[in-house]
Protein backbone atom coordinates (compact mmCIF):
# COMPACT_ATOMS: atom_id res chain seq x y z
CA UNK A 1 0.00 0.00 0.00
CA UNK A 2 1.20 3.62 -0.92
CA UNK A 3 0.65 6.62 1.34
CA UNK A 4 -1.07 9.21 -0.02
CA UNK A 5 1.44 11.69 -1.91
CA UNK A 6 3.82 8.97 -2.69
CA UNK A 7 5.87 9.79 -5.52
CA UNK A 8 5.89 6.51 -8.34
CA UNK A 9 7.40 5.98 -11.54
CA UNK A 10 5.79 3.74 -14.00
CA UNK A 11 6.84 2.60 -17.90
CA UNK A 12 4.35 2.03 -20.23
CA UNK A 13 3.94 -1.76 -21.50
CA UNK A 14 1.59 -4.58 -23.16
CA UNK A 15 2.67 -6.69 -21.17
CA UNK A 16 -0.04 -7.10 -18.04
CA UNK A 17 -0.64 -9.17 -15.74
CA UNK A 18 -2.90 -9.74 -12.29
CA UNK A 19 -0.83 -8.04 -9.38
CA UNK A 20 1.19 -5.83 -11.07
CA UNK A 21 0.62 -2.04 -9.51
CA UNK A 22 -0.91 0.25 -12.76
CA UNK A 23 -1.71 3.84 -13.18
CA UNK A 24 -5.31 4.46 -14.33
CA UNK A 25 -6.73 7.05 -16.16
CA UNK A 26 -10.27 7.22 -15.24
CA UNK A 27 -13.37 9.99 -14.74
CA UNK A 28 -10.21 12.56 -15.66
CA UNK A 29 -8.30 11.09 -12.52
CA UNK A 30 -5.31 9.03 -12.35
CA UNK A 31 -5.32 6.49 -9.66
CA UNK A 32 -2.87 3.99 -8.82
CA UNK A 33 -4.48 0.41 -8.53
CA UNK A 34 -3.68 -3.23 -8.32
CA UNK A 35 -5.09 -5.49 -11.45
CA UNK A 36 -6.99 -8.25 -10.37
CA UNK A 37 -8.26 -10.04 -13.22
CA UNK A 38 -7.13 -9.24 -16.93
CA UNK A 39 -9.54 -10.90 -19.81
CA UNK A 40 -8.71 -9.53 -23.98
CA UNK A 41 -8.94 -5.66 -23.73
CA UNK A 42 -10.87 -5.66 -19.65
CA UNK A 43 -9.36 -5.07 -16.45
CA UNK A 44 -10.85 -5.48 -13.13
CA UNK A 45 -8.53 -3.60 -10.63
CA UNK A 46 -8.36 -3.69 -6.62
CA UNK A 47 -7.28 -1.28 -4.55
CA UNK A 48 -4.82 -2.22 -1.39
CA UNK A 49 -6.79 -0.91 0.94
CA UNK A 50 -10.54 -2.49 0.48
CA UNK A 51 -12.16 -0.22 2.75
CA UNK A 52 -11.17 2.80 1.77
CA UNK A 53 -10.11 2.00 -1.99
CA UNK A 54 -13.02 3.05 -5.01
CA UNK A 55 -12.43 0.44 -7.59
CA UNK A 56 -13.76 -2.40 -9.69
CA UNK A 57 -15.93 -3.17 -7.15
CA UNK A 58 -17.91 0.18 -7.90
CA UNK A 59 -16.76 1.06 -11.29
CA UNK A 60 -16.85 -2.28 -12.98
CA UNK A 61 -14.31 -3.35 -15.39
CA UNK A 62 -12.23 -1.34 -17.49
CA UNK A 63 -10.79 -0.80 -21.34
CA UNK A 64 -7.10 -1.90 -21.18
CA UNK A 65 -6.47 1.07 -23.34
CA UNK A 66 -7.22 3.29 -19.58
CA UNK A 67 -3.97 1.85 -18.16
CA UNK A 68 -1.00 5.03 -18.32
CA UNK A 69 1.81 3.08 -17.17
CA UNK A 70 3.10 0.29 -15.08
CA UNK A 71 4.22 1.39 -11.51
CA UNK A 72 8.14 -0.11 -11.28
CA UNK A 73 9.12 2.11 -8.36
CA UNK A 74 8.88 1.82 -5.27
CA UNK A 75 8.30 -2.04 -6.28
CA UNK A 76 5.43 -3.30 -4.70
Amino acid sequence: MLPHGQLVIGRQTRELVPGDVVIVSHNGMEKIKRIEKHEGDLVYLLGDNPAESTDSRSFGWLPAKTIVAKVVWPKL
